[in-house]
Parts: structure tokens; C-alpha cells; sequence
């Protein structure tokens, strides 16, 4: 069982830790819960991608330790960047989460799921794979910037950045 936790009552508790409140309204469109745990939370592991999964796919292949994967997809309304299949694949390898900037598919699957899943829209088209992507890198979006090593906590609330953990 994942644990659980309020993004307010975090801020409220450690706001001289945390380094960033994601936006609610990004381009027209807002965060929302896409997988069975709505409440999750963990050290990030970053990838910048467009319209291509490739790295995603690679990374939710390897083991997660309780880690939330935070995909910059450029906001891309175009293609999904995770689906059931990979979202099983980050279940089997022990990842908490998955944030993404830009679309999901399969999403009434990955609801049932033990798996956090947040993103911008749900699309049934799926992207391509040409094997690009960069990994470890730092990303923004809503206004925020997420480091690789820091730590991300998402509920129905919203997501915060903190540069160490918080639970």
C-alpha cells in the first residue's frame, strides 16, 4: 500500500522545504489523476521528451525504488507518452509515479492500477519511438523547476517540489 499523504498539509508543515507548486492551469489544461493511487509521492527521476516515448518506456522498465518518473512532454496534446503496457511495466519495477506533461491513454486501465498517474489529457493516439529523449535533465513546467534528485508529491490537490523528502 502506497502512502498517503495531503500536498496542503505538507506545504502548511515543511513550506521553508518546498521549492515549487506546480500551476493548476497550464495551457488551457489542469493536472488531473489518471492511475489507482491518487495520492503519491517520491524522489524524481527526469526525462524530456516530444511525441516520443522511447525513454519512458526504457526508464519504467528498470526498477523504481518508490520513485515518480516526471516526463516533460512540451505540453503535447498530440500523443499519449505512457500507456497500460507501460504503466504495468512501472507497477512490476516498483515505481510510486508518474508525472507527465502532456497526455496519457488507456486510462481506465491504469485506474485500476497501483500506480500514481498524473498528466494533462488523456488521447488515444500513441507516439512514436525513435529513441529520443534526454534523461537526468532539469525540466519546467507550471512554472516550476524539477531537478533530477528532487523530490515530488501529488494528490487530487495539486504537485510541490521539494529539494529533500517531506514524508
Amino acid at each position: 500500500m502506497a502512502e498517503v499523504f495531503v500536498t496542503c498539509d505538507l506545504l502548511d508543515d515543511y513550506s521553508d522545504k518546498v521549492t515549487g507548486v506546480v500551476s493548476p492551469y497550464i495551457d488551457g489544461k489542469s493536472f488531473r489523476n489518471y492511475g489507482g493511487h491518487t495520492s503519491f509521492g517520491g524522489q524524481a527521476v527526469t526525462v524530456k521528451c516530444f511525441e516520443d516515448n522511447s525513454r519512458v518506456k526504457e526508464l519504467l522498465a528498470t526498477d523504481g525504488n518508490g520513485r515518480v518518473l516526471v516526463v516533460d512532454g512540451g505540453g503535447s496534446m498530440r500523443c499519449a507518452l505512457l500507456g497500460d503496457m507501460i504503466a504495468e511495466s512501472a507497477v512490476k519495477h516498483g515505481w510510486a509515479g508518474v508525472i507527465i506533461y502532456g497526455c496519457v491513454r488507456d486510462v481506465d486501465a491504469m485506474a485500476q492500477m497501483a500506480l500514481g498517474v498524473q498528466a494533462l489529457a488523456s488521447i488515444p493516439q500513441k507516439s512514436t519511438r525513435k529513441g529520443v529523449g534526454e534523461v537526468g535533465v532539469t525540466v519546467q513546467f507550471g512554472g516550476v523547476t524539477i531537478r533530477d534528485g528532487d523530490y515530488v508529491y501529488a494528490d487530487n490537490n495539486g504537485i510541490i517540489v521539494a529539494g529533500e523528502p517531506l514524508v
